[in-house]
């Protein structure tokens, strides 16, 4: 093991222990279809100042229990985000999704040819997750972030169209937009993060029908590149990016072009992982044998986690 993964064990070790110290409990939500269930990740300390608002929304199949890391997904867990909020002193909210018609917990996005999504009025669910953050768990209204993986990258498309003015920022991994929408298309700008993997086998990174042999009724969606498009050509942003390619160490190599140059204000980001599957990107994290068969190579020469953060981190939503 190198110097470079032997720090970042031992950061992680440090982080864990601040981990062990904050409460992750599941939680319901009365909502006019029934009660809805969530996880919560509250900062060490709930008073004093207000805390950024992180929401992550898992994929087709998986849980909101997977997404901070209290269970396992094909034998894997991962705690990326548990310690990025631990370190951070973030509050996390993860909902859980509803099950289609695959049997499946999944959102309801915008695919309107996505028969095997859920038939729940999400967008209605996480602005009610919104509200009681904001009045029980003193979330800031200026700093409510998403991040969604696969479905849930498509479930925060979704919620940039549609609650666009309560966010400061969205993140989309291995999430297409649909090329047969059954919303309205993006009329309000914000920041955008969108990581993809140029060999993904699920979402394709050059559009078409989102699946594989196992995964049927996922629907269609544009490119990756189309779906950064969408994005940026809303925000008015110059067609002149920032790049910037991180040094490479294994089968994969990552880079990141940035639309904007402030900050604080709409900038969107995509981060290419060439070679990269259907996964995030880690610096510690190796999938099992198994998972990386069903989802490909995951990069491990940036942290999607730190990324997604770095991005998020300035921003504000302007209309609260």
């Amino acid at each position: 093991m190198n110097l470079g993964k032997l720090a970042a064990f031992a950061v992680a070790g440090l982080v864990m222990q601040q981990v062990a110290a904050q409460s992750i409990d599941a939680r319901d939500l009365p909502t006019p279809e029934g009660v809805r269930q969530y996880m919560v990740m509250q900062p060490r300390d709930l008073g004093g100042d207000l805390h950024p608002l992180l929401i992550l929304l898992h994929g087709h199949g998986s849980t909101a229990a997977f997404m901070l890391g209290q269970n396992a997904f094909l034998g894997f867990k991962s705690d990326g985000w548990q310690r990025l909020a631990a370190r951070e002193n973030l509050l996390v909210i993860a909902p859980q999704g509803v099950k289609g018609a695959d049997g499946k917990f999944a959102w309801n996005d915008c695919r309107g040819d996505a028969t095997t999504n859920a038939p729940t009025d999400d967008v209605a669910f996480i602005a009610a997750l919104i509200d009681r953050a904001i009045k029980v768990y003193r979330a800031d209204p200026r700093r409510v972030y998403v991040y969604g993986s696969s479905n849930g990258g498509g479930m925060a498309y979704r919620l940039g169209i549609e609650l666009a003015p309560r966010l400061a920022g969205i993140a989309a991994q291995s999430a297409l937009m649909p090329a047969h929408s059954a919303c309205k298309a993006p009329a309000q700008a914000l920041p955008v993060f969108i990581t993809h993997g140029t060999e993904d086998s699920i979402a394709p990174y050059g559009g078409g029908a989102v699946g594989n042999w196992g995964l049927r009724g996922r629907g269609t969606g544009l490119s990756a590149e189309a779906s950064v498009a969408v994005w940026r050509k809303l925000a008015g942003l110059p067609e002149t990016p920032i790049y910037h390619r991180f040094p490479k160490s294994g089968k994969t190599s990552a880079l990141s072009t940035v639309w904007g140059s402030d900050p604080r204000g709409v900038q969107v980001e995509f981060l290419r992982i060439d070679g990269g599957g259907h996964t995030w990107s880690s610096r510690t994290e190796e999938l099992p044998w198994l998972l990386g068969k069903v989802l490909g190579e995951m990069n491990h020469d940036v942290d999607t986690t730190e990324e997604v953060w770095n991005f998020f981190r300035e921003k504000r939503a302007v209309a609260n």
